[in-house]
């Protein structure tokens, strides 16, 4: 293959959440550089089989960084080492022939591994159904243009909704808190009209399970924003901060596009 590349791989194996992991080395070679990083431990899985090994678990679904199930730790990142990236759109071009390449699951308490490279993600879905949605009536569709909202607002609230839920801020984080994954959440509909009636509850009721499932605080140290790969803004953090306390302290509702 020409230009193929030779790489020694640490890969973080463990059998199950009860018992004890490790880092294991695997000479791979013959690795084409136009390979995603997923097509690489695919193609490492395969060689695995036929020598009679177990295969390296690991998280996948759709390949093109809309599902968010990559959640590798790649030399120490999140998704790797490309900014605005995930983990199936890494080609192996940005890595060198004999390179040494360290691949870890999330590290967080909330994100338990269940085997290998895959950690159980549910705490994410258990804060969206304390709040991640609008539950309130509002009627028969009105016309398209019959609610006018701001344009800055709209283009806030959709770049909010481009989180794909991966938890590469959790991963990145030293404390490992899931304030940017919530307030992005909280950002994409609480910056339109139709999630304006709960949007005190919500704030509250999804920082609530937030806490209790055990992640940390945000020390404004801004690692989420770098590693994630949609390039979701930590201002959210400081609009949730405040729709949090409006929710606690006051009753007056903040505007829409506060």
């Amino acid at each position: 293959m020409k230009g193929a590349m030779k790489l020694r791989l640490e890969v973080w194996r463990q059998k199950n959440a009860r018992e004890p992991g490790r880092m294991v080395a695997y000479e791979h070679d013959q690795v084409d550089p136009d390979m995603s990083f997923l097509e690489m431990l695919d193609v490492l899985n395969e060689k695995l089989i036929l020598r009679g090994e177990e295969p390296i678990a690991f998280e996948h679904d759709c390949r093109e960084g809309i599902c968010g199930s990559c959640s590798l730790v790649i030399n120490g990142n999140a998704h790797g080492p490309e900014e605005g990236t995930a983990s199936c759109q890494l080609h192996m071009r940005h890595f060198r022939d004999g390179d040494t390449i360290h691949v870890e699951p999330f590290r967080a308490k909330a994100f338990p591994v269940i085997k290998d490279l895959v950690v159980d993600r549910s705490a994410f879905d258990r804060i969206n159904a304390a709040g991640g949605y609008i539950s309130v009536s509002t009627g028969a569709a009105p016309p398209a243009n019959a609610v006018l909202v701001p344009k800055n607002d709209v283009e806030r609230a959709l770049d909010a909704a481009a989180c794909i839920q991966c938890g590469a801020c959790v991963a990145a984080c030293k404390n490992a808190s899931a304030m940017l994954f919530v307030s992005a959440r909280l950002a994409h509909l609480g910056m339109l009209p139709q999630g304006q009636p709960e949007r005190k509850q919500r704030a509250r009721a999804m920082v609530r399970a937030m806490d209790a499932e055990g992640f940390g605080n945000c020390t404004n140290e801004n690692e989420c924003e770098a590693a994630c790969p949609k390039s979701i803004s930590v201002q959210n953090i400081a609009r949730m901060n405040r729709d949090w306390l409006w929710s606690n302290l006051s009753t007056e509702e903040p505007a829409a596009g506060g």
